[in-house]
């Protein structure tokens, strides 16, 4: 719900807004249903009442930790009597509540938790209480209606980026069959060896194609190359231990490199990784 929305409730606008990610309805509104020329004090004798300073205390021993009960105590002993008058603004300040807020001037005004607000309208009016339940849920489910188009909307985009991302890997970083003149050649480390048969180059190679990155390609590297990679060193162990030269292990391991990179391309627990 944004900041400054309005409820239309028998022909009076009722302010809302959103307050610590909660909501808050303007009671300053609510009371125009009673007296539209001196709504604070339609307020005001509402927080005379004992009911209400039990209520509001209530409610704030549930929300608020900071709340001061020996305020409260106090305001409550008091109330009901012909001399005792409360303001939103004097409960707020002696007992520290949140449940209400409450500003002066022009721009000023009085507003309540939606629990608050509720009790205050059934004070009012109890058939008022129930339209502006009503009109305030439906608000509420037209958000949530909207929120859920906007969450479907972003998930089929979602789906239709990850597609054409696996596409792209599948075109572009599937290794490639290693060619007779890389079998051939005996590289300088089992590093470089494992480079060539997952990313088709050695170490040096790569920054001799990018001179403007800084690290070395396996920095570059994607979740489902690096988890092949690590497959591939445990591989490559066993292989040394089993006498395979340097290029029969090479062809080995580009075989692998191969088939566990389209196997994660369309692994769905890989998916949800990223």
């Amino acid at each position: 719900m944004s900041k400054n929305k309005f409820l239309k409730v028998n022909d009076l606008n009722i302010g809302l807004k959103l307050i610590s990610d909660k909501d808050f309805i303007s009671l300053t509104d609510i009371a125009r249903h009673k007296n539209q020329l001196e709504p604070f004090s339609v307020i005001n004798n509402w927080l005379r009442g004992r009911s209400t300073i039990e209520y509001l205390g209530l409610w704030e021993k549930l929300n608020n930790p900071n709340f001061k009960p020996l305020e409260f105590e106090r305001f409550r002993n008091e109330s009901g009597s012909n001399h005792f008058t409360l303001s939103p603004q004097r409960w707020v300040a002696e007992t520290d509540a949140i449940g209400l807020i409450s500003k002066s001037g022009r721009y000023g005004g009085t507003f309540a938790h939606k629990d608050i607000a509720f009790e205050f309208a059934s004070w009012i009016s109890p058939e008022f209480k129930l339209y502006l339940i009503t009109e305030f849920q439906r608000l509420k489910d037209e958000e949530n209606n909207r929120l859920k188009l906007d969450w479907d909307l972003q998930r089929t985009l979602a789906k239709v980026n990850y597609h054409i991302h696996t596409d792209a890997i599948k075109e572009n970083l599937i290794p490639a069959e290693i060619t007779k003149q890389q079998a051939s050649f005996v590289y300088a480390s089992e590093a470089d060896l494992l480079n060539v048969a997952l990313f088709g180059m050695t170490a040096k190679e790569w920054r001799d194609t990018n001179p403007d990155k800084k690290g070395n390609i396996r920095d570059y590297a994607i979740i489902e190359q690096l988890v092949v990679l690590s497959n591939m060193e445990s591989i490559n162990a066993l292989l040394i231990q089993q006498g395979l030269s340097q290029n029969e292990r090479l062809l080995q391991l580009n075989k692998v490199a191969m088939t566990q990179m389209k196997s994660l391309v369309e692994n769905k627990a890989v998916r949800r990784l990223k």
